[in-house]
């Protein structure tokens, strides 16, 4: 009994460990958005829209086509060092990035940090997954969501930071980069690899061997996932990436309240969704598999008016209510696309699982980046693209009502 509590106990401790992991992980790519106007000024080789665009669009392309990557390794060996090794090496070129002079530099820069997250989320949430089976597992991974939420928050506040001449864009990089250095020592130290539950593995492997990415790429459910996991993370990425600067540019805002403004109230509102989701997906869960797939499908469904709301909103109140309302929703939606892939998966193939998934919808991601910048160069108005982003969402909610789960772990916590 002492010891299953002592497993309890440090599954949570788990994801205290990994919080602050995942809020640098965000916090490092949010600062780009909102100190856009500061680095363009430095930088005066980014020529329009579509050249930051790029910037934004390499780092995701990067990401994506290393994600299978990392997870198949974090499925494979210690996840403990995946993760430290992973932090260290993005901390390092977050540092770097507060130097970078060019064009070309900054490319390279975000490229290089997209090769070194690639392995952080997929082998994190796998990480999680192994130490809360059954009934707490949404939780657990809406909590470490909440960490990227946060991180997304002080991202908001870094348009402030660098309009302060004291500090600005440079120093800002410098120093979060020097904090994830420093972190990744007592990270390594206090964190475990757990050993998988051997009901778990029974249950799902029943003798069976195959190739991971057969087993994957023929499962129906899994291609549905990842289709719900991709469409509407375009315009997640749009939202997250684009809004400081739409809201700087549609209500003459300062580039400190337009960072505020675009990230605050939305980052706020999915870390309140991603609590409230995984928490009434956990309880669902108790009296249907389909608990998950539900409370998934619910947060969807709050994309189509607050998509609507943001690309119609004729003053900056209605446009944050849009994101507030979106932000929500997608809580719903993040705290719940691992557990569900544990329903559809095997518990050795999860990272793997998920860094295809990541694959997929962050290398959309980077084309909506790109695209959404060349479309304003054309001036296609807002409304219209947003509209577009709605009727996705409505399409993801089919989908993820399409999947049909296996009976899920019932081990006591």
């Amino acid at each position: 009994m002492s010891n299953t509590k002592s497993i309890s106990s440090y599954a949570w401790f788990v994801v205290v460990l990994l919080f602050p992991v995942a809020l640098l992980n965000y916090l490092d790519r949010q600062m780009l958005a909102t100190m856009k106007s500061s680095m363009v000024g430095d930088i005066p080789t980014i020529a329009n829209r579509a050249d930051w665009g790029w910037v934004l669009a390499c780092f995701k392309w990067t990401y994506a086509v290393l994600s299978p990557f990392g997870g198949y390794v974090a499925d494979r060996v210690s996840k403990k060092h995946v993760i430290g090794a992973s932090l260290f090496v993005w901390s390092a070129v977050t540092w770097w990035t507060g130097h970078v002079t060019t064009f070309h530099e900054l490319v390279a820069a975000r490229a290089l940090m997209g090769v070194s997250e690639a392995f952080y989320i997929p082998c994190a949430l796998a990480l999680i997954t192994d130490y809360h089976a059954g009934l707490t597992r949404s939780r657990a991974v809406g909590l470490h969501q909440a960490g990227i939420y946060c991180g997304q928050i002080l991202g908001g506040f870094a348009g402030y930071v660098a309009d302060s001449p004291a500090h600005g864009w440079r120093w800002a990089f410098s120093t979060c980069g020097m904090i994830g250095v420093i972190y990744a020592l007592p990270l390594l130290a206090l964190l475990r690899n757990p050993a998988r539950a051997e009901t778990e593995t029974a249950k799902t492997d029943s003798g069976h061997k195959g190739n991971v990415f057969t087993e994957l790429l023929g499962n129906r459910n899994f291609i549905l996932l990842v289709l719900y996991f991709t469409l509407p993370a375009i315009a997640g990425w749009v939202v997250r990436d684009w809004m400081p600067d739409i809201l700087k540019e549609k209500f003459h805002l300062g580039q400190g309240k337009a960072g505020v403004s675009a990230i605050l109230f939305v980052q706020i509102a999915s870390l309140v969704g991603a609590i409230i989701g995984g928490t009434l997906a956990d309880r669902w869960m108790r009296t249907t598999v389909r608990g998950r797939i539900f409370t998934s499908a619910i947060g969807m469904t709050l994309f189509l008016p607050a998509l609507f709301g943001v690309g119609n909103a004729g003053s900056l109140t209605v446009a944050v209510a849009g994101l507030i309302v979106f932000g929500l929703g997608w809580g719903f939606f993040d705290c719940n696309n691992m557990p569900i892939l544990c329903q559809i998966a095997r518990p050795q193939w999860r990272a793997t699982g998920y860094g295809i998934m990541n694959l997929v919808s962050i290398s959309c991601g980077g084309f909506g980046d790109w695209a959404f910048g060349a479309l304003r160069d054309r001036h296609v108005p807002i409304n219209v693209i947003f509209g577009v982003f709605a009727g996705v969402a409505l399409v993801s909610v089919v989908m993820v009502l399409l999947i049909k789960p296996r009976a899920v772990e019932t081990q006591p916590q």
